[in-house]
């Protein structure tokens, strides 16, 4: 029992996760039929060939479970129980979900439109894998075959197996559901790899400036006191004229890099400007909480 323990947050989120990701299924990429690849997408194609061959749609959350078996039995093989341990909590919690989640009534019908589905059947289930992941889970699937593939295959960059598994799934999609509804399943794939990213990221960007000026003191001091942001000074050499300079590193958040642009060109017209995202940053007056990023 020691094995298989998790902590009460991670089971939450998971659950939590999970139960979303089920939503987004049920109430939209499902009765659409929108294959978005992944074993979410396999479990769409079961349930249509089994309806069209026996007569009767053999409910996801069974192909969903019965597939993952296999998978996690080799997988725990391959690597050992510890690897896998988190994915067996979330892919027989997302089975459950798929059950439950089924008697839940869409609050969001979008009547058929096969767009607004895409939109908010990506946006739902890429924030649900997003919350599992970031509980440092998986839901199985068409990840773990891509581990396995990896482990035996190590030449294969794994998301390049990854990408090549939900590229056949989906073509597979596209030729029982027609390939209008594959690229509305695409737009789909597209949302929700952009919410995983934000979820497990963040949205609160910031930018980091890179400034080489004459006035170089009078800019920092602007900076620290009217923003206020700390000022780091980095030696630098121009490699054209040989000459040493120094040029200043500061991080902003979005709302004051108009700020800083506007005081940099007030002070000094003339001066250079490099301007980037920062996806990331820990530390004061950013995030101070290490471990809630964990």
């Amino acid at each position: 029992m020691k094995k298989l323990f998790i902590t009460k947050k991670e089971f939450l989120m998971i659950l939590l996760g999970v139960t979303i990701l089920a939503l987004g299924i049920n109430w939209f990429t499902s009765p659409l039929g929108l294959v978005t690849g992944g074993l979410s997408g396999v479990t769409i194609i079961v349930r249509e060939l089994s309806e069209k061959i026996l007569g009767y749609g053999i409910p996801l959350w069974i192909t969903n479970l019965v597939l993952n078996i296999p998978l996690f039995i080799i997988s725990i093989k391959q690597r050992g129980f510890e690897f896998a341990k988190k994915s067996v909590w979330s892919v027989g919690l997302l089975s459950c979900a798929l059950w439950y989640t089924g008697f839940i009534p869409n609050l969001l019908d979008v009547q058929g439109d096969l767009l607004l589905g895409g939109v908010f059947g990506g946006a739902i289930i890429g924030l649900g894998i997003g919350i599992v992941l970031k509980a440092g889970a998986t839901t199985g699937g068409t990840d773990m075959l891509a581990t396995i593939i990896k482990f035996k295959h190590s030449r294969f960059p794994i998301a390049k197996v990854m990408l090549g598994i939900d590229g056949l799934i989906i073509l597979v999609g596209m030729l029982i559901f027609g390939s209008m509804k594959a690229m509305y399943a695409i737009i789909a794939v597209f949302i929700t790899s952009k919410v995983i990213t934000w979820v497990l990221e963040g949205l609160n960007y910031a930018k980091a400036a890179f400034i080489m000026s004459e006035k170089n003191e009078e800019i920092a001091n602007a900076i620290m006191h009217k923003i206020p942001r700390g000022v780091t000074g980095i030696k630098a050499k121009g490699m054209y004229t040989k000459a040493d300079k120094d040029m200043l590193f500061v991080v902003v958040s979005q709302k004051e890099i108009t700020k800083l642009r506007e005081m940099v060109r007030e002070i000094d017209a003339n001066a250079f400007v490099t301007i980037a995202d920062v996806r990331e940053v820990l530390g004061q007056g950013f995030i101070e909480e290490y471990d809630s990023l964990a």
